[in-house]
């Protein structure tokens, strides 16, 4: 399971030219699923990101979590955080989890971060044309890989 975060001012997501979700102040998660993955990468990464101290303190030091800011977090489901670019110029995305395995994945990471930031988090629409806009606060952006947690 792959993440790209985004420490972001205000971010949204807008399907069909309307906004279906947004956030203020808080975390963009963009979320690729492998098949391989399951519910220990979900606990794991949702409670990483839940205690990731990447907003500024008032010393200005990335001292403070999203739960220490009350901040939001919008999850948005990205498989083409598995491309493959090994071989020509063509992304190949044969690792990408395939939706019957990746939405329950998807769902149940969104539950685990609600879990563990005690608060409603917001969602793009899995496997919809979603126009995400952001104003990234920073700018910070942060890639984390469960598998590469030891």
């Amino acid at each position: 399971m792959r993440v790209l975060i985004q420490r972001v001012k205000k971010a949204s997501v807008i399907i069909e030219e309307k906004v279906f979700s947004e956030i203020n102040q808080g975390l963009l998660i963009l979320l690729g699923i492998e098949a391989e993955d399951t519910q220990e990468d979900i606990n794991w990464l949702a409670g990483k990101i839940a205690r990731l101290r990447i907003f500024s303190d008032e010393n200005d030091a990335m001292n403070l979590s999203v739960q220490d800011i009350d901040g939001e977090c919008l999850v948005v489901s990205q498989f083409t955080l598995h491309a493959n670019t090994k071989k020509g110029n063509r992304p190949s995305f044969i690792n990408a989890a395939k939706p019957e395995i990746a939405i329950p994945l998807y769902e149940n990471f969104v539950l685990q971060l609600e879990r563990e930031t005690n608060k409603k988090v917001e969602t793009g629409s899995f496997g919809a044309m979603m126009d995400v806009a952001l104003i990234n606060d920073g700018p910070v952006t942060i890639w984390i890989d469960s598998k590469n947690k030891e």
